[in-house]
């Protein structure tokens, strides 16, 4: 394990470890002078190099910032002067995924027809983390425009689940999940139409949240759905979660869903980081969303252990059922009405340098991901899809599966609900996924934070087996909720593990 070690007058002696750090423990080791940003920096950046088109070949970076080492430094001398009491993120360097706009890089979704597309301004989110003086180190690869789970594109070809090269790393948002399970970066970003934030998560062993609608603003996301999508972050610990949740959170007049929010974003979320958190809490495992099947077994088994493992830290687990789902959470999506539509405004947010000006003229350029043409072919064709009877029907159903989730809720008491986030393991490359479980979330509004819940059997690909994630999900604004219970899980099980593809450099 890499180390930087000091010891100054008489001092103990201190050490701060390069592999997989936190925003915490790099600011200490900033603040006692043991490490700077242009260090850190060149940390990630020779992972990079030697990772991600050379070893393992994960192919998860579309674009590394040119500037990386230069805003590095100019943060050094920033750090030096005035600490990081007013921008909590300071120097601490992200991956970006490719479909948030940034006014200095290209923007492009992963596909070919938006390879030269620089947006005029900065995603809401994108300036906040600047703000806070996060250093945007890479963009990352997805599947093209977020519209699949497996996490390939026209632009960037297929990315490597680290954990088993054979592997999806989950998606749309696997190039962050791969990124930062090879530590590529200290925090990452996704969005979730479906389960982009968490599949990732939960196939590369790290955190995600799915936050509240409402909670987090859209503008800058190449969009899918205006009622799906949402953004968050995508680390390897609950609490770099919580500090990025801190600084993602807030209102955003152009996207004006997040007025719902106004009032429910606590002090920080780091407040709620609660090693005793799970004690007193009833926790509903919704046996719904588990298979049965044989191929199911290796996820249940990890089910079991993180309800052992929650029942051991002080948790009450409910297994129950909630009637007729199957029906109440079937044909909810509304993605295929939506996305020409929002798709079409996006490109015309771009302004007259937009390189393509429509879904008509993206489809016309060529070049795109070929699975993914007959779709944007039936999509363009749709007339007035928002006029749609199935449409507004759906929209309806959504209350539905809101009421039925918190009816349960109620009539058991609980705090959250548990499930796998998968049924069965991440796919191999060329499948498409399969058995998620991202409608109780991205169907009803209510937020789900995915961590980590242990990994399946070791075999010659997977030498300490491929990562599985469970899930805890809660009513509208409930994030502080889940972060003390999943913060409280993390700690008591420490699950985590890196990947043998990527060992510590020499």
């Amino acid at each position: 394990m890499r180390q930087i070690n000091s010891k100054a007058k008489g001092e103990h002696v201190s050490s701060f470890s390069f592999d997989e750090a936190t925003v915490s423990t790099v600011h200490a080791a900033m603040a006692s002078g043991e490490l700077t940003c242009v260090a850190l920096t060149d940390y990630y950046l020779r992972r990079i190099e030697a990772y991600d088109q050379q070893g393992p070949s994960l192919n998860a970076i579309l674009a590394v910032n040119p500037r990386a080492r230069e805003i590095a430094a100019e943060m050094d001398a920033e750090f030096a002067r005035f600490g990081v009491t007013d921008r909590p993120l300071l120097g601490i360097p992200v991956v970006l995924k490719d479909n948030y706009d940034t006014c200095d890089m290209v923007t492009t979704g992963a596909a070919m027809a938006l390879a030269t597309s620089t947006p005029p301004d900065d995603a809401f989110v994108v300036a906040r983390l600047r703000a806070a003086g996060a250093l945007v180190i890479a963009k990352s690869n997805l599947t093209e425009l977020a519209l699949g789970g497996t996490t390939v594109s026209s632009l960037g070809g297929q990315t490597r689940n680290p954990y088993d090269l054979s592997l999806t790393p989950g998606g749309s948002s696997g190039g962050t999940g791969a990124a930062l399970a090879a530590d590529f970066g200290l925090l990452g970003t996704g969005s979730d139409t479906g389960q982009s934030i968490r599949s990732p998560a939960s196939a590369n062993s790290l955190v995600g949240i799915r936050p509240t609608r409402g909670l987090v603003s859209r503008d800058g996301i190449i969009p899918i759905s205006f009622t799906h999508d949402e953004v968050g972050p995508i680390v390897r610990t609950v609490e770099d979660a919580a500090r990025m949740l801190d600084v993602m959170a807030g209102y955003d007049p152009a996207d004006p869903i997040t007025a719902f929010g106004v009032g429910h974003v606590p002090r920080s979320y780091t407040d709620f980081l609660d090693a005793e958190g799970l004690r007193g809490a009833r926790i509903g495992l919704l046996d719904d969303l588990q298979g049965r099947a044989a191929a199911h077994e290796e996820v249940n088994a990890i089910v079991e252990s993180s309800v052992e493992h929650m029942t051991r830290l002080g948790a009450t687990v409910i297994r129950f059922r909630i009637a007729d789902f199957e029906a109440v959470s079937r044909d909810l999506s509304l993605q295929s009405f939506e996305f020409k539509v929002a798709f079409n405004r996006y490109l015309d947010s771009l302004g007259p340098a937009a390189p393509v000006k429509s879904l008509e003229e993206f489809i016309a350029s060529g070049g795109l991901y070929p699975p993914f043409l007959e779709r944007y072919e039936r999509e363009q064709a749709l007339q007035d899809p928002l006029s749609d009877p199935d449409y507004h029907i759906r929209l309806l159903r959504h209350n539905e599966l809101r009421q039925a989730v918190m009816t349960a809720m109620a009539d058991k008491q609980l705090n959250a609900i548990l499930y796998p986030h998968q049924k069965r393991l991440v796919v191999p490359i060329g499948e498409d996924q399969v058995e998620r479980n991202g409608v109780l979330s991205n169907s009803t509004g209510f937020p789900a934070i995915t961590i980590q819940g242990g990994f399946s059997a070791p075999t010659r690909a997977a030498p300490i087996g491929v990562p599985i994630g469970i899930e805890l999900l809660g009513p509208a604004w409930s994030e502080p909720t889940l972060i003390r219970l999943a913060y409280a899980f993390e700690q008591g099980a420490q699950i985590r593990r890196r990947p043998a593809s990527t060992p510590p450099l020499p």
